[in-house]
């Protein structure tokens, strides 16, 4: 090999690598793309509530709602949920022992009214699972109801990555 041939192809041959990045998407046996892993590591842990509750608040106030502001009684109920669910290995509004969504936030002294509760098992991340429960009008109407002023949201994350997701409303 000459060295017009290495001056040549040596840049070419860095691009390529650079665009193809190491990571192809894998295909399932249906042919479309298998999900990727979201790691949620301490640093994004910090950083999900606030990205999550600013959306929340930047639909909200498109359609002229008042924000939703955190509730740490809320937060609790839902982080009790996500790691239930993950218990129970599957996404629904009842705990272990039976518990509705309204006695989780009595449980954890929540004196307000509880409007809603959007649950999910996802891989994805916080805004793409918020994505999802805006596409379906029962959970949309939970994030958009007029009467909500408090927040509560937490996730719990398995070893293999998949992600258990809870939000509450309340008033």
């Amino acid at each position: 090999m000459n060295r017009r041939t290495v001056v040549l192809l040596g840049p070419a041959l860095f691009l390529a690598a650079c665009v193809s990045g190491g990571s192809e998407v894998q295909l399932g046996p249906d042919g479309k793309p298998l999900p990727r892993v979201y790691r949620i590591t301490p640093d994004v842990a910090q950083q999900i509530p606030y990205r999550f509750l600013d959306s929340v608040n930047t639909l909200r106030s498109a359609k002229g709602l008042q924000p939703l502001a955190f509730n740490a009684q809320l937060n609790a109920a839902a982080e009790t949920h996500s790691r239930d669910m993950s218990v129970q290995n599957r996404p629904w509004h009842f705990g272990s022992d039976g518990s509705s969504p309204l006695t989780r936030v009595q449980r954890v002294g929540y004196t307000g009214k509880l409007l809603g509760e959007n649950i999910s098992e996802t891989y994805q991340t916080e805004l793409e699972t918020l994505s999802t429960w805006m596409e379906a009008p029962d959970q949309r109407a939970i994030i958009m109801d007029p009467a909500a002023r408090q927040l509560g949201f937490a996730w719990y994350q398995e070893e293999g990555g998949k992600i258990w997701w809870t939000m509450v409303t309340g008033a």
